[in-house]
């Protein structure tokens, strides 16, 4: 079963975020096998760290739970909020198979949060700049709720028509970036 995570940041909490950095990592190491994705959400400058997005592998809902608040930062506190949802994994890829790899143009997670309109399950024509891209589903995946996309994009207003505007409630656009060691 595949997860989508965002922990977001809670305000004043970037040095302690930064002090749990490696246990972060470790943390992460042990789900090495089981990511399809992870990596920041930054705020407009592209450097200061505002969450963490992990798409994950794990056998049910909860060892979801367990990967999602038994991480580090999320125990002491750096976070304010978790938005943990079943997801599907539509390119049948990791991150790490993203033809465009880890460096060159913008990237942006975006998540459109549904409202009970048609669900938006087509993938957009233009694969070649999408990282992952997938529904956010109900718990037991029987309901669609929004999406969530990884996509490489020349700025946020870009980023943002990989979604069909009108079949959702929000839509949020994040920087983002590849994450893991160093």
């Amino acid at each position: 079963m595949e997860f989508f995570c965002h922990h977001r940041d809670r305000p004043g909490s970037l040095a302690l975020r930064h002090a749990l950095l490696e246990e972060h990592w470790s943390y992460m190491d042990r789900y090495a096998k089981e990511l399809i994705a992870r990596g920041p959400t930054l705020a407009a400058d592209g450097d200061t760290p505002t969450g963490s997005v992990h798409i994950v592998d794990l056998p049910d809902p909860a060892a979801a739970r367990a990967f999602a608040f038994d991480e580090p930062g999320y125990q002491a506190g750096v976070y304010r909020d978790v938005l943990l949802r079943r997801w599907r994994n539509m390119l049948g890829r990791t991150m790490w198979d993203f033809p465009g790899g880890r460096t060159g143009g913008d990237r942006y997670l975006v998540l459109g949060l549904g409202e009970g309109r048609t669900p938006d399950l087509a993938v957009p024509p233009d694969r070649d700049e999408l990282i992952a891209y997938g529904p956010l589903l109900s718990d037991d995946a029987a309901t669609w709720v929004g999406t969530a996309a990884l996509v490489r994009a020349p700025g946020p207003d870009a980023a943002r028509a990989v979604l069909t505007a009108d079949r959702y409630a929000d839509i949020e656009v994040h920087h983002w970036q590849f994450g893991g060691r160093r």
